[in-house]
């Protein structure tokens, strides 16, 4: 491929004033989607109509400022300075509610409750912490500030079975907290240390129970777990009480402790880990705001397509491939000149449109999850790269099928209406609406997702709530391999036709 075939596909492009129009308008419409999906839905945390609205999520913030679900039972005691919490966790059962109120409660334990010892910052939801834990079904676990786990030694058991019981360790230095397990309470493994910034000289310390919904695909049923210990130590005096609200409206699965000589058993409910968006109300995830990426997919769609069938139409294609024997040069060279002009207009929109509409968001009351400044960095290249390879896939369609509308309906059929049947409208089973998003090209559409999973979390972990199977660039590969597919279709096509 010549600079030569190159400039002359730029200049095709640049001399058809619709195509460099409606170019602008597909950045522009992703702007003003943003800005109106942004001013949609006033006044959701408080705030004067048509006022300034200082917006707080209905949940507490973390270390990080991230929303955070805190929400356990907690027996505890002042820890002034350096210390240790030394226990032993002799049992761990739980219960599962009816997802009807006051339904019937039968045994069960969530794999993800959790029982064990905890440091944290203070008794306010959202404060720092660092705890040590044994869990319904995933094993010993170090777990602190809401967003790390660091999973225990292999081998360590998942409920604490009468036969296997679990020692645990928390020792403070400073801002270090390091946890450490033992099958006997005398041989002792590391499992992790963690430092919390800013750890007020008096902490608090003591046993912790929680135990999150279960999830499924249509909701979820509140749960509680008992636990177990003895072996306390320091001696006491220990006092209960429940951390953040209660998290359910069934009476049944409120947090409570009861004492007896060295034993104490603690019930409780709900769960510490980041708070994720989905059915929620008052927080969104920061790819709310690219919206309008579906409006700018569909004009792309028609300039990419256009930029083939048009010479098609007008038979001016015979003079390009007179003037360019090479037809797949020609080919990569309208592939690579309509995939960087839409690059550019994709990263122009989404570099606008994601700062706007989180603008407009926090002033019209809602709380956007905060992401890093690399996870902005992936939505914004991320989200020009999605439409700079679907162009180039309706450049390939477009070289295939020459005429009419069915360039654009092909990549309307392969990329958006996958992705509205598997996600917003939520209309298809899990099972199907994930392996819509694993081999279609809609999987594109992961390249946007800001909040990550988290394999410590139980959520429910579905297109429904704009999560994808695949990871953002693994998806982002799938999309790319069916152009590349297309494209080579688009070649063998090119060679056995003429023009």
């Amino acid at each position: 491929m010549t600079a030569r075939l190159l400039h002359a596909e730029w200049t095709k492009f640049r001399t058809v004033r619709g195509w460099v129009i409606a170019m602008v308008t597909a950045a522009l419409v992703t702007v003003l989607i943003a800005m109106w999906a942004g001013s949609a839905g006033q006044d959701q945390c408080g705030g004067a109509a048509g006022g300034p609205v200082t917006c707080q999520p209905d949940v507490p913030l973390g270390p990080g400022g991230e929303a955070v679900t805190d929400v356990f039972y907690f027996v505890r005691q002042p820890l002034p300075g350096n210390g240790s919490v030394t226990v032993r966790v002799t049992s761990l059962a739980g219960v599962v509610s009816s997802e009807q109120l006051n339904g019937p409660v039968t045994a069960g334990l969530q794999p993800w409750s959790k029982a064990g010892i905890m440091v944290k910052a203070s008794s306010r939801a959202g404060s720092a912490y660092a705890a040590i834990m044994v869990t319904g079904g995933h094993g010993v676990r170090m777990q602190d500030d809401y967003v790390d786990d660091t999973a225990g030694p292999p081998g360590s058991p998942g409920p604490v079975p009468a036969a296997s019981r679990r020692w645990l360790r928390l020792v403070r230095s400073g801002d270090t907290v390091t946890g450490y397990e033992s099958a006997d309470g005398t041989r002792w493994t590391r499992v992790g240390a963690v430092r919390l910034a800013g750890l007020p000289a008096t902490a608090q310390a003591g046993l912790f129970v929680t135990s999150p919904d279960q999830v499924n695909a249509t909701g979820g049923a509140p749960t509680e777990a008992t636990a177990v210990f003895d072996h306390v130590s320091p001696p006491g005096p220990w006092s209960g009480g429940q951390i953040g609200a209660n998290g359910t409206s069934y009476p049944a699965l409120s947090g409570r402790f009861q004492q007896v000589g060295g034993r104490f058993t603690v019930t409780g409910s709900g769960d510490i880990a980041p708070a994720l968006p989905g059915p929620a109300d008052g927080y969104v995830s920061p790819e709310h705001s690219l919206a309008g990426v579906f409006a700018a997919l569909i004009v792309v769609t028609v300039v990419g397509t256009m930029f083939v069938t048009a010479e098609y139409r007008r038979g001016l294609m015979r003079v390009t491939l007179a003037a360019s024997p090479g037809r797949g040069r020609v080919l990569a060279a309208k592939a690579i000149v309509i995939g960087s002009v839409t690059f550019a207009a994709g990263l122009a929109g989404a570099a606008a449109a994601l700062p706007v509409g989180a603008r407009l968001l926090r002033a019209n009351g809602k709380f956007v999850l905060p992401v890093s400044a690399l996870t902005e960095v992936r939505l914004i290249a991320g989200t020009a790269a999605l439409l700079a390879v679907a162009a180039v896939l309706a450049v390939a369609l477009g070289a295939i099928l020459r005429h009419g509308a069915g360039p654009v309906a092909a990549v309307i059929a392969v990329i958006v209406v996958p992705y509205f049947f598997a996600s917003p409208l939520g209309v298809l089973p899990p099972g199907v609406a994930d392996w819509l998003l694993r081999v279609t090209p809609a999987a594109g559409f992961a390249v946007e997702q800001a909040i990550a999973r988290y394999a410590q979390v139980a959520s429910s972990y579905t297109p429904r709530y704009d999560y994808y199977p695949l990871a953002p660039w693994a998806g982002f590969a799938v999309l790319c391999a069916w152009t590349a597919l297309a494209l080579a279709v688009a070649l063998v096509v090119l060679h056995r036709r003429d023009a």
